[in-house]
């Protein structure tokens, strides 16, 4: 018998929520093949099975949040068998799952391909196959996402139809909200509620400290604008401002390599690789796939890199190498227009850097010219543990130099 673990899923993971069973007891298993989703506020994962044979039991039940290395499950080792066996008698998990109609069985098209967290809900406001056929995904190819499926919630939870019949809800699964009439109390998603946890233990165990600069990004959007056609036909992706305020802070931590660092208690470790995250924003919450040695790519690299992993993680495709690594993070909540954010760090780095808006309007230049500017404020969070208000100063007043003296002879190359 060899025993399945719940396995790391990144360095500040240090738990997954069991999101549905992809083999139940008694199914033969080949080594490598998926067994098991699991969901963190990072990455939803398929884990594979680490050896081939017949899964002999299931330990924890869908649904269930444990702890890196607990067992959920076990496994038969038998490299030569070539018949189903016999299923084993039912653990408590299965049973609840074959006791439980599937939503997803005579699904369309487009409703088969649910990610493992819509899953998750779907299973625990017990929805049957007859409405799940009811609800209109409003995804791309007509995919349901999170929110459909909490909007048709809180439709089923009103006590009459509309053709003025009682409706029957299943009262064990819905207790009695304690909010005041007229509130609707949302359901934590396994995502949102790792989330939480990570958030809550980075603000507790990390001296936030944070500074802001203002950007004039002038150059940079002039430059854009002249090579941003010419460069979604030759690369088949959009040349954003993201990729090139990546690469102004890969600059800057080769400059400042005290914040491309990680607190101990033992002393502070440099990474020798710069592996940038970048925060994207899912229909769960934010997920934040890691582009790897981002200190040796260009421009364009970046770009393809980072359009790559942004796709994958909306449509649930990162691999678990996706979102491990990082020393160093970008978020950009300047896509939905704000002007000045303040970022939580994620353990165990050192420091992340918010992007707002690009906004034109009137700056005094030197010699007292006033003139319209496209400008950008810049907001470093770093851990004052690992270092003090004058390297972070130092940092970020590297980035806007570079920003700022952008020109067409850095290459995209």
């Amino acid at each position: 018998m060899a025993s399945v673990k719940m396995p790391q899923l990144g360095e500040s993971i240090t738990e997954g929520t069991i999101s549905k069973w992809l083999k139940q007891p008694g199914d033969q298993v080949k080594k490598y093949e998926a067994l098991v989703e699991v969901i963190t506020d990072k990455v939803n994962a398929e884990i594979p099975a680490p050896l081939a044979g017949v899964l002999k039991e299931i330990k924890v039940k869908e649904g269930t949040t444990v702890t890196v290395g607990t067992e959920i499950a076990v496994i038969e080792e038998s490299a030569t068998a070539t018949q189903r066996p016999a299923p084993a008698a039912p653990t408590a998990a299965a049973a609840q799952t074959h006791d439980s109609p599937s939503p997803l069985a005579g699904a369309g098209e487009g409703r088969t391909r649910l990610s493992p967290a819509v899953r998750a809900l779907i299973e625990e406001h017990h929805i049957t196959d007859a409405e799940l056929a009811r609800i209109d995904g409003s995804g791309v190819g007509g995919r349901i996402s999170k929110k459909d499926i909490e909007d048709f919630v809180g439709r089923r939870a009103q006590p009459v139809a509309a053709n003025g019949e009682q409706r029957q809800v299943a009262t064990e699964a819905r207790p009695a909200p304690a909010a005041p009439a007229g509130e609707t109390r949302v359901p934590l998603t396994p995502m949102r509620r790792s989330i939480a946890s990570n958030m809550l233990k980075s603000k507790q165990t990390i001296p936030h400290a944070w500074t802001v600069a203002e950007v004039d990004m002038t150059s940079v959007v002039r430059f854009r604008h002249q090579v941003k056609d010419s460069f979604k036909q030759r690369e088949g992706v959009d040349l954003t401002f993201v990729p090139i305020i990546v690469k102004a802070v890969v600059e800057g931590l080769k400059a400042v390599p005290i914040l491309n660092a990680s607190w101990s208690d033992e002393g502070v470790v440099l990474h020798k690789d710069i592996n940038i995250g970048v925060a994207v924003s899912v229909d769960d919450g934010l997920v934040v796939p890691v582009v790897h040695q981002a200190d040796r790519m260009s421009i364009a690299g970046l770009a393809k890199s980072i359009d790559d992993l942004a796709g994958r993680a909306r449509a649930t495709k990162l691999t678990i190498p996706d979102v491990q690594g990082a020393t160093f993070t970008v978020n950009n909540p300047g896509t939905f227009g704000t002007i000045l954010s303040y970022s939580i760090i994620a353990p165990p780095q050192a420091g992340i850097l918010a992007m707002d808006a690009i906004v034109k309007r009137p700056v005094v230049l030197e010699g007292d010219a006033i003139a319209v500017r496209s400008m950008m404020n810049l907001c470093l969070s770093f851990d004052h543990r690992v270092l003090d208000g004058v390297s972070a100063a130092r940092f970020l007043q590297g980035v806007r130099r570079w920003l700022e003296g952008f020109s067409e002879r850095i290459p995209l190359y």
